[in-house]
């Protein structure tokens, strides 16, 4: 992202640049560096209905006035994945998945007096326990709308309920029922490996863990507590958007613009999306991979889109804010304090908030 908007400074950006969700806000203020997706198409010649497209993905890129800035391509979302043989070596039912927090908490102390030594891990604490968490909660991460309302938004993931649920996973920690297995990505492999029995993950992972599990293993919908209301809601977007680069010839915008309509092709779409996990980023897509029988003979892989087709609330659109790569980096420092309990839940997100507060005090003012 930086590289290319370096490039673009310099009269050498590219004509499509791929940017992760969380590089949104930074993109859009990066002062005339790109053009907008739906003034591409319409100048390409190409038709573009942002109805077409999964309202939590389109809503993600989307600005204020309603215009679609980027083009969704590899959108993921957060999911929940169990080893059915651990389930059923744990006298747990392997066609049921935990559908809430306290049935995790049930499940994985099953899991451990069966033996297993990691009843549960996450992967992208930020995103999945932070930023989905509070989507699925409806419940705000940030204020002014998770940031979609303005630059003066302001983190708020301190909440009792974000506290609440720290302190469930701390407790968990403590009775060997959730262990914490590293950053990002990198806990994927302790749930492939069959070391993690449960664990919550990217929907853009299930290439890889049908790939490398060597055991039955399922998909379900994330756990939700129950006494919250609205809960479950959605969840929201993750994976990335193709930015298109601003200050090219007529032509090259043509081609993108060409480019762009073959890769939302419902064909294409649901090919991918078949193949990957990813999001069928459009609802004609998604009645394609029902049609040809996918989730039928594939149980399970239509919880990400069930997950994301629910009417968004002002609450459970997204997140966008500046700085946010370095946010979550911030909260991930914080968080790990928590499971060598050198901080309480409370302390670690008080801290966390504080921290990237002045983050976003510092993308304020330098984009006013």
């Amino acid at each position: 992202m930086a590289a290319g908007i370096a490039a673009y400074r310099s009269g050498n950006a590219p004509d499509i640049l791929q940017v992760f969700e969380v590089g949104t806000a930074t993109m859009m203020y990066s002062k005339g560096a790109i053009k907008p997706v739906a003034d591409v198409m319409k100048e390409g010649g190409q038709k573009f209905d942002p109805k077409a497209y999964i309202p939590a993905v389109a809503g993600y890129y989307t600005a204020p006035n309603g215009q679609m800035l980027s083009f969704p391509f590899n959108s993921s979302t957060t999911v929940f994945y169990y080893n059915k043989d651990a389930f059923k070596n744990a006298g747990l039912d392997p066609e049921k998945a935990p559908a809430t927090w306290p049935e995790v908490v049930s499940a994985a102390a099953k899991l451990k007096a069966s033996g297993s030594q990691c009843p549960f891990t996450t992967s992208w604490m930020s995103w999945a326990q932070l930023e989905s968490f509070s989507a699925w909660h409806n419940t705000s991460y940030a204020s002014k709308n998770n940031g979609f309302g303005g630059l003066d938004a302001r983190l708020e993931f301190n909440s009792p309920l974000h506290v609440r649920h720290f302190e469930n996973l701390s407790n968990m920690s403590k009775q060997g029922l959730f262990v914490y297995k590293g950053r990002a990505s990198k806990p994927i492999t302790s749930f492939t490996s069959g070391e993690c029995a449960m664990f919550i993950g990217s929907s853009g992972s299930y290439a890889s863990v049908k790939r490398d599990a060597k055991f039955k293993f399922a998909e379900s919908a994330l756990p939700y507590y129950p006494d919250v209301q609205g809960a479950p809601q959605n969840t929201i977007v993750g994976g990335a958007s193709l930015w298109v680069m601003s200050g090219k010839p007529a032509a090259s915008y043509k081609g993108v613009a060409a480019f762009f309509t073959f890769l939302s092709s419902p064909k294409v779409q649901s090919e991918s999306h078949m193949r990957t996990g990813y999001l069928p980023i459009t609802t004609a897509a998604y009645e394609l991979t029902e049609k040809a029988g996918f989730y039928k003979e594939n149980p399970g892989t239509d919880v990400a889109v069930n997950q994301m087709i629910k009417k968004t609330t002002d609450k459970s659109r997204g997140v966008r804010l500046g700085n946010l790569p370095q946010i979550r980096a911030i909260e991930d420092e914080e968080t790990e304090l928590i499971w060598t309990g050198k901080k309480t839940p409370k302390e670690a997100l008080d801290s966390a908030v504080k921290r990237g507060n002045e983050l976003l005090v510092k993308f304020q003012a330098a984009n006013k």
